[in-house]
């Protein structure tokens, strides 16, 4: 029998405040689960408005503890719920003047497995990130849920090849990636990179990206989520590139074994000679 996975990822569109952002987000967990999803994932930060368009210390007033803050606690509560693997993305505040771009991962039974903290920081026009968030300092890790081997992987770490391939070596079948980036900025990379990574390390990404204008800038976050197999093909279509949408999509993770057979890129690496790839 193949060991197929239904997995869905939400991308969505700010409502103006964060409890009717964590509402709507709850009842697209729902009906994922209705459809008989296994995993969902959120975009980035995805209780919060993507405030990085601007630089003001009134921000910092969407970061929360994790695991211990009201969201992370509210989707261990979805996650019974519903039996289904949570990936969600927030604003991380762990004491003061330490706050990083993290996402929980939360098991079906509502325990928390831990959690990535995003390692690759912008600061460019409309994406001032280093103004909040501290560079990751987790590592790469990879979460044994109810589903399989998660990984994930933030936004504009999409752009850096080492994390995904730790992701693979750290046994990822599956990688996250929520995201919010804009129409005049990289979509054409959008629909490059993460099917590329998905062949260069033979696991199933799901790229999560907001949709819509929202109230703190002019970034046109232009949607167009999906998952992609190892074969850096896409599963069905893709999402709308205006309209908030869930996808809910059948990911067979016995192909991974079988690409890996074909293609054989993890047997045919040569770390005795990449020693430079790590200098500074």
């Amino acid at each position: 029998m193949a060991n197929v996975v239904r997995a869905a990822l939400v991308q969505a569109t700010w409502t103006g405040d964060t409890d009717s952002m964590v509402a709507k987000h709850e009842e697209h967990a729902r009906e994922a689960a209705r459809q008989g999803a296994k995993i969902i994932g959120f975009q980035e930060v995805f209780n919060a408005p993507y405030f990085c368009q601007v630089q003001e210390p009134e921000h910092y007033r969407w970061a929360e503890p994790v695991p211990d803050g009201p969201t992370t606690t509210r989707m261990q509560e979805l996650a019974r719920e519903t039996g289904m693997v949570i990936v969600v993305p927030v604003f991380e505040v762990e004491q003061s003047g330490f706050y990083y771009n993290t996402a929980v991962v939360i098991d079906a039974d509502g325990s928390v497995l831990g959690k990535y903290r995003k390692h690759h920081i912008p600061q460019v026009k409309g994406f001032w990130e280093k103004y909040y968030f501290k560079p990751g300092n987790l590592g790469w890790p990879v979460f044994d849920t109810a589903v399989g081997k998660v990984g994930v992987y933030i936004c504009y770490d999409r752009h850096f090849p080492e994390g995904w391939r730790q992701l693979g070596l750290n046994g990822a079948q599956l990688v996250y990636n929520p995201s919010a980036t804009h129409r005049g900025l990289s979509s054409y990379l959008w629909r490059l990179e993460q099917p590329a990574a998905a062949v260069a390390n033979e696991y199933f990404v799901a790229a999560i990206n907001r949709v819509g204008v929202e109230e703190y800038g002019d970034n046109d976050f232009y949607g167009t989520s999906y998952f992609v197999d190892p074969r850096g093909q896409f599963v069905g279509d893709t999402a709308s590139d205006k309209e908030e949408e869930l996808l809910v999509r059948d990911l067979d993770f016995d192909l991974i074994e079988e690409v890996r057979q074909q293609w054989a890129f993890y047997r045919d690496r040569r770390p005795d000679a990449y020693e430079g790839l790590v200098q500074p």
